[in-house]
């Protein structure tokens, strides 16, 4: 057993809330910039004393509707201003936000606004209502039902107009720092998800402890830090994010997508750092790597690519060659300002998480001269517990425990996590709390991994999904996964094995890229059709080789099959956060991994 902590660096009163920054500031400094907007396709500062404006009004009228202390607000839509409006207008009435994903099926929805027992609703759009609407007959206590994009977001402002600021402020200072501020329901890769009960105490000690520590720097080493959202907030890791910015006094944007059209934004906005999950900065360099390729400029960026990541790791050792120093520079004219632009321009920093990036991706984008940095949490531990930092980034770790926090790792290599970050446990669900906890406190993750000397926690993979081959060779898929995932063709990949003769994948075709690579060796057909094809299977054998390096040749990948489509939450394959759900693909595909191993 090895054990880490770090000294906390914060301190949370027990009359601390969520609430209390921006309306000090809304006081102290109300024509400061908080948040920036989108009207009209133009990019609006908003101040503070409009954001408290817009927050306080919104809050008046949950008042008004008959909102009490610890009552459940459902909230389902895409990342928008009104997201964060709406979360902290919930919590100045001592409410409790219950996010949805806008995304979510009709059972999931009602499963949540049955089980938080949600009292009222915010939507989006006409859609999210009718989904919300057609399983109302099954929630008695949901009242209700705002839309954003319809009159009645505009009407409920207007009817909170009759109640007093001493009304409202004595709603908000009645919360206290232990009180509930949000229940979010996990992912659920097996099972029906279960509400992390997240406190003001949690978010405030997480986002502080972070700004003490490792984003120091990118936040308070710099004028006008800014970061534009457009992870869903629905999401711990975006809500931990939003919540930290408020309390650093940046500023923050919203943007509902992370489509082609992001990167436009990006350079209009020019945030100074980013957070996003490893299959957005994915999509960034695969589209590089393509458009240079489609230009006939693939050599030229394979050189540069292979340049950046000899100067990451040599800027790791503290001393960089001459020779590489001139590489570095020339490619820098060429190609690496390019990318830079492309991600703002103006960001020298971004946050990753939710999966792991990849050890070659990390020095590839440190060598550009954008550094990613890697940390590690969950929706129980209100997203972060360990981060690298721009001062101390070991690329292909996840860096040290945040100030305050201990990481344990238990005999069977199970990561173990204790803080004022941890959730207190399960909405209404004290079975899955007890089981959740060792009986010193620990919360246990499910995860595996390893901590070195320094306190630098590796991810090795889940508990549960150790896979366990015929043989009783013990095999963790994700070190494999992440680095098929990382070739330009692949969109997923599941490793299989557990009981089988040896170890095998699943691998699907990112669909981008495939039209260009078909394009490129003159095929015709959709990828359905190219499954068998051999110059598609030897592209992808190239990246299951690469992955084989990683690993012993008994926990080697001995075969592969792609598949015709992808895994997608639509088809019921991936979690909202984008984990693949591994029970669902065995089953949807077992006539596939039967196939591989009857062969």
């Amino acid at each position: 057993m090895r054990e880490y902590s770090s000294p906390a660096k914060a301190e949370i009163s027990d009359d601390a809330r969520l609430t209390d920054t921006l309306y000090a500031r809304a006081s102290s400094e109300p024509n400061a910039v908080a948040a920036r907007r989108q009207k009209a396709g133009q990019w609006h500062d908003v101040t503070v004393a409009e954001l408290h404006g817009d927050i306080a009004a919104y809050a008046k009228a949950l008042i008004d509707a008959g909102i009490e202390h610890g009552d459940r607000v459902a909230l389902m839509s895409r990342t928008r201003y009104e997201w964060t409006v709406v979360d902290y207008a919930i919590w100045s009435v001592g409410g409790v936000t219950v996010p949805i994903y806008e995304t979510s099926s009709a059972e999931q929805i009602e499963w949540i606004l049955s089980n938080s027992g949600a009292k009222a609703a915010f939507v989006e759009t006409d859609a999210h209502a009718e989904r919300v609407e057609s399983v109302r007959s099954g929630i008695p206590e949901l009242g209700p039902i705002w839309k954003f994009d319809g009159p009645e977001y505009a009407e409920l402002r207007a009817s909170g107009s009759g109640v007093g600021d001493e009304t409202l402020e004595k709603r908000r200072t009645a919360v206290r720092a232990d009180d509930t501020a949000t229940l979010i329901y996990t992912s659920g890769t097996t099972g029906r998800p279960k509400g992390c009960k997240l406190t003001h105490r949690n978010f405030l000690f997480i986002s502080h402890s972070a700004l003490e520590g490792p984003a120091k720097q990118v936040l308070r080493g710099r004028d006008n830090p800014s970061t534009l959202l457009f992870l869903p907030l629905a999401h711990v890791f975006a809500r931990f994010v939003q919540v930290m910015v408020i309390e650093a006094k940046a500023t923050l944007g919203h943007f509902p997508s992370t489509g082609p059209e992001l990167i436009e934004q990006l350079s209009v906005f020019r945030p100074t750092f980013l957070l996003a999950v490893p299959r957005v900065f994915e999509k960034v360099y695969t589209k590089a790597e393509q458009k240079a390729t489609a230009e006939g400029k693939g050599r030229i960026f394979g050189a540069a690519a292979d340049t950046a990541v000899a100067y990451s790791k040599a800027q790791a050792t503290g001393r960089i060659p001459l020779g590489l120093k001139v590489k570095h520079a020339l490619f820098a004219k060429l190609v690496y300002g390019k990318l830079l632009a492309a991600l703002g321009g103006n960001a020298e920093y971004a946050v990753s998480g939710g999966s792991a990036l990849g050890a070659r991706l990390g020095h590839f984008f440190r060598g550009i001269g954008f550094t990613i940095i890697e940390g590690y949490g969950l929706t129980e531990s209100t997203a972060p517990t360990s981060v690298n930092s721009p001062e101390f980034n070991k690329i292909g770790t996840v860096g040290q425990p945040l100030p305050g926090t201990t990481i344990r790792i238990a005999e069977d290599g199970e990561i173990l996590l204790r803080g004022d970050h941890v959730m207190v446990g399960y909405w209404e669900n004290e079975k899955a709390t007890r089981e959740a906890f060792t009986e010193d406190g620990f919360y246990r993750t499910g995860d595996l991994g390893t901590l070195d000397d320094d306190g630098f926690l590796s991810v090795t993979g889940r508990k549960k999904e150790i896979i366990v081959t015929a043989g009783g060779k013990n095999v963790a898929p994700a070190v494999l996964e992440d680095r098929i995932r990382a070739h330009a063709l692949v969109s997923q990949c599941m490793v299989v094995g557990d009981n089988r003769k040896f170890i095998a994948a699943l691998v699907t075709i990112d669909p981008e890229s495939f039209a260009q690579w078909r394009e490129a060796n003159n095929k015709s057909g959709e990828i359905a059709d190219l499954v068998g094809d051999p110059d598609l299977n030897a592209a992808v054998q190239e990246a299951v080789d690469n992955a084989n390096k990683a690993v012993s040749k008994a926990e080697g990948i001995k075969k592969f099959k792609i598949l015709p489509s992808d895994f997608t939450e639509e088809n019921g394959q991936m979690t909202a956060s984008l984990k693949v759900k591994r029970h669902v693909v065995s089953k949807q595909w077992s006539k596939e991994i039967d196939d591989i191993y009857a062969g």
